[in-house]
């Protein structure tokens, strides 16, 4: 009955690797729905896109067992010669497989998360990827003043996180401190200018503050760390030019530019209506006059240059 088939389908290797092929498209046929029909569903962002990865781990993990399994009897004389080519495999891929420790390190060690923001590889920006080998970052900062996004995808290898130091804004503390600084004027009402300052830092980042208040609580169970001052406060520093006020503030680390531009148009609103009690310093620089030159000074002049 198998006289008219062609030899290649009477083989049995060719009849396992057949079966072989057929079986890793069915697992890509059932991966492919599974993250492209069903888990579009899931309405939480997180949980999508953990949802889609863990399938294409699976995936790939069904299908290298299964590969194992069809070739086990084939592979059993090969065991030395594997040996002996993965010690150079080894040291040829070495950053690779430093790549995927480095992921394993992040999934298990807690690194950062999707969402992070992060800086990692001298660059920052949120996390929106983490792949067997790199991470990738939408990069906030570089040309782009403040913490806004630049447009910029940059992917790291995962093996940074074993040779630099990996810096979270948002993991255990999604918040940060910021200052700004003001120079008033020593002909200013020293009381009025603090009173004002107090009075809007904590009026535009009292909200900060409470929520700071528990993730600080949840950071000292956790770590040995002493309490931190999470109020806004304003400290002094007298110049020779001005008075120079600081206002320290706990901020969301996504809000920090927008904080900073509501804190200063609220404290310049506040200044404007003292009715000149409290006035900015500035340096100022008035050109009273300049002495005629002659022509023969002139003369003078490019002569010794």
């Amino acid at each position: 009955m198998l006289d008219g088939l062609p030899p290649w389908l009477t083989n049995p290797l060719s009849l396992r690797l057949l079966r072989i092929l057929i079986g890793l498209v069915v697992i890509y046929a059932a991966v492919w729905v599974v993250t492209r029909r069903l888990t579009p569903r899931i309405q939480d962002v997180d949980g999508r896109y953990r949802t889609r990865k863990l399938v294409i781990l699976l995936g790939y993990t069904v299908a290298a067992i299964y590969i194992a399994e069809g070739l086990s009897d084939r592979l059993g004389g090969l065991t030395v010669a594997f040996g002996v080519a993965g010690a150079g495999v080894a040291f040829a891929l070495q950053e690779v497989i430093a790549s995927v420790a480095g992921w394993v390190a992040v999934l298990a060690g807690g690194f950062f998360r999707v969402g992070d923001r992060v800086r990692l590889g001298g660059i920052r920006g949120d996390v929106i990827d983490i792949g067997i080998l790199r991470t990738t970052l939408m990069e906030c900062g570089d040309w782009v003043d403040g913490d806004l996004y630049n447009g910029r995808i940059v992917r790291v290898a995962n093996s940074f996180v074993f040779k630099e130091p990996v810096f979270n804004y948002s993991a255990d503390f999604p918040f940060l401190w910021d200052e700004i600084v003001l120079p008033i004027s020593y002909r200013s009402d020293r009381v009025l200018a603090r009173s004002i300052l107090e009075e809007t830092a904590s009026a535009v980042t009292g909200a900060y503050a409470e929520s700071a208040a528990g993730a600080w609580a949840e950071l000292v169970m956790r770590y040995r760390i002493e309490p931190a001052r999470l109020i806004p406060f304003v400290t002094l520093v007298a110049t020779d030019n001005w008075l120079s006020y600081t206002i320290r503030y706990p901020v969301d680390y996504r809000s920090r530019r927008g904080t900073k531009d509501q804190l200063y148009e609220a404290v310049l609103n506040a200044i404007d209506n003292t009715a000149g009690r409290v006035q900015l310093g500035s340096t100022t620089v008035e050109l009273v006059g300049v002495p005629p030159v002659t022509g023969h000074q002139a003369d003078s002049h490019a002569r010794k240059g």
